[in-house]
């Protein structure tokens, strides 16, 4: 068989979308995300209110997949900028008090199990982080950036040949990167 799937995103209320070859451009009330799309396997068109995702490969179930999997990358890329991104991580400090901060694009963090010298983690794309006692917020527009965001920060504070169930000392998620609700 040698059809061709198609897909359809709707555009939510405020949402801008520009296309330039194979990067795609959605620009809404929160801030502009850009992503670059496989041209030669995906097709994409903007007709009104509405992008049309075209696979160019033959139907098979992996194609089918693929082409869901890059509906929901266009579909987050348009909730980000109309709707936000947020997630939560934890500070556990049981053994040295740690100190986390945000400095320039960096969450910092200052006496992780009593080093000499701070560890930090960078901030992906647009992303803000906020420090709330033991409780760090991430907010931003693309969820890919502010997941990665928060999975470095988790990977900074990774402890390697100490007993973890006696150092539970790191930075820990507890809200993943998700599309905050509609109010």
């Amino acid at each position: 068989m040698s059809t061709k799937l198609s897909v359809v995103v709707p555009l939510p209320e405020g949402a801008k979308v520009h296309l330039k070859g194979s990067q795609l451009t959605v620009e809404g009330p929160l801030g502009k995300v850009t992503r670059k799309f496989p041209a030669s396997s995906i097709a994409l068109e903007t007709k009104g209110k509405q992008i049309h995702l075209t696979l160019n490969l033959p139907e098979r179930r992996e194609s089918r997949s693929l082409i869901m999997t890059w509906e929901r990358h266009v579909a987050n890329l348009t909730a980000g900028v109309t709707r936000g991104v947020e997630a939560k991580a934890k500070v556990v400090a049981a053994h040295f008090p740690m100190k986390v901060y945000v400095k320039d694009n960096y969450v910092m963090i200052e006496n992780f199990l009593g080093e000499k010298y701070p560890r930090r983690s960078p901030l992906m794309g647009a992303t803000k982080a906020e420090v709330a006692g033991e409780e760090l917020l991430f907010n931003g527009v693309d969820v890919e950036q502010v997941g990665q965001t928060v999975a470095n920060l988790e990977r900074a504070t990774h402890i390697r040949n100490y007993d973890p169930r006696v150092f539970q000392d790191g930075i820990y998620v507890t809200i993943k990167a998700h599309l905050k609700e509609v109010q």
